[in-house]
């Protein structure tokens, strides 16, 4: 799953995003309203954690305009208003979840991960082609009962191709929608991650899910045989 962390404080956002990756969410991180907006209306996120005070523009800005455009993703208001009239502004202009520094990481995991349970009662946690399964809750993969271990690009490679089964998904999509900034467009990145991907969840089993489709991109469904 794919999270979008808006916070100025580049201390504070490197030891989130480090320990939220180790969980094995995506996470883009971006340092000012602006920016958040814009990526927080083009990306595909399952969750934004929300700073209030930042450069540009501010987190309530980006909260009111982000319901305005009525987009439904969660969103937990991380920041050091700890005033009852803040959590309410904040409740009123469409967060989910409020939290309050300083506060222990372990916290803001909770508050992920029941956010994200929510979320599930609108978009699937348990994704399945084929035999292969994804429990994007527990982060669980496996194919015919085996469990199979990913990274957590691998991961969140595979969780995109499975709720987009059986359409092509082109390499250009990918890089936005997996990669985002974290990405050299002159590399062979997405190439290596689908080969890494292929041989654990393809390679050991007669049945060939994900395929190549030469020129265009990627699709994952049942396949007897891969085109490359």
């Amino acid at each position: 799953m794919k999270i979008l962390l808006v916070e100025d404080d580049k201390r504070v956002a490197s030891s989130i995003a480090r320990g939220l990756r180790e969980e094995r969410y995506v996470v883009d991180v971006s340092s000012d309203g602006e920016d958040a907006l814009y990526l927080a209306q083009t990306g595909e996120y399952d969750l934004v954690i929300l700073d209030l005070l930042l450069p540009k523009r501010s987190g309530l800005e980006i909260l009111q305009a982000l319901r305005a455009d009525r987009m439904t993703v969660p969103v937990l208001v991380l920041t050091a208003k700890a005033e009852l009239e803040d959590k309410v502004r904040g409740f009123e202009s469409g967060a989910d979840d409020y939290l309050t520094k300083p506060f222990r990481f372990q916290e803001l995991l909770a508050r992920v991960r029941a956010l994200m349970r929510r979320r599930g009662d609108m978009t699937p946690t348990i994704l399945r082609v084929g035999d292969l399964e994804m429990d994007t809750l527990r982060h669980r993969v496996a194919r015919s009962g085996a469990a199979i271990v990913l990274t957590a690009r691998e991961y969140a490679l595979l969780e995109y191709l499975m709720r987009h089964a059986d359409r092509v998904v082109s390499r250009t999509t990918l890089e936005e929608a997996v990669w985002q900034h974290d990405y050299d467009t002159s590399s062979n990145v997405i190439e290596v991650h689908v080969a890494h991907l292929r041989r654990k969840i393809d390679d050991p089993f007669l049945a060939k899910l994900l395929r190549t489709v030469r020129g265009t991109g990627y699709v994952i469904g049942r396949q007897d045989q891969p085109d490359g």
